[in-house]
């Protein structure tokens, strides 16, 4: 069965969920702007008991196609962590950045970058790559990108995030991107349902609720349908609700 859900604050995410007639959640672990390790929560029996689809974000650090080394190994440590602590808390996945490289860097070194960390370790929930929104040196900002990226990761059992607004602020068309993830990945688990603030081919990542928002509402549940899989609303909290309320009737007409 899909899951009409959204990210919803740390503190009490069964609550929140509640509060805004979500089936999954997607919450922080740790500070997301920090590098620090997630702690073991009180909550997790009530979160785990919740019947919720649970996903963890990965911190906006995390860059594991850096060249840096006081970027890069940090950032494999910390998808390690946060995929443990994801699972304590019966996660379906751990959504983490397609990340970049630095200006003049070879952008095949990143692609590389992500296949060793990998190749160097097995984690206890999928980890999903997710799209994102603009930067010229981005691994999966592109389709083109994606494709290069799944060159080198897709033999591992690796996931996809498909984010709408950022594949709208990268220019992507969105009545055919889930057909054309779908030839490059193979799959899509997990649909980021966001609407943008900004016009098509902006590269801003600035969300917004579907009623407020650039992207057709009927745009964003056809990507939901087509995807066949959970979908996560992170607009504003204010009008999450109305905006689950819309995926869930468009799914169920």
């Amino acid at each position: 069965m899909v899951l009409i859900g959204a990210h919803v604050r740390d503190d009490d995410p069964v609550a929140a969920a509640a509060a805004v007639g979500a089936e999954a959640v997607q919450i922080f672990l740790a500070n997301p702007q920090g590098w620090k390790k997630p702690v073991p929560r009180e909550d997790a029996d009530a979160v785990v008991g919740s019947g919720l689809g649970v996903y963890a974000h990965a911190p906006y650090l995390v860059n594991v196609a850096s060249t840096n080394n006081k970027i890069r190994i940090p950032s494999r440590k910390m998808i390690a962590e946060h995929a443990s602590a994801a699972a304590a808390l019966g996660g379906k996945g751990l959504i983490v950045h397609g990340g970049h490289v630095g200006d003049g860097d070879d952008i095949a070194v990143g692609f590389d970058n992500w296949r060793k960390t990998f190749e160097r370790a097995t984690f206890p929930v999928p980890v999903l790559v997710e799209n994102t929104a603009g930067g010229e040196n981005a691994c999966a900002r592109t389709l083109d990108g994606i494709a290069m990226l799944w060159d080198v990761i897709g033999e591992y059992d690796v996931g996809f995030c498909l984010d709408t607004c950022h594949a709208w602020a990268a220019g992507e068309d969105l009545e055919t991107i889930v057909e054309r993830v779908r030839a490059i990945t193979g799959r899509i688990d997990l649909v980021h349902a966001n609407s943008s603030r900004d016009e098509a081919g902006s590269s801003r990542d600035r969300h917004a609720s579907f009623a407020t928002g650039t992207i057709p509402p009927e745009l964003i549940a056809h990507v939901v349908r087509e995807a066949g899989c959970d979908a996560v609303v992170e607009t504003p909290a204010e009008r999450q609700s109305e905006d689950i309320a819309f995926l869930r009737a468009a799914l169920a007409g």
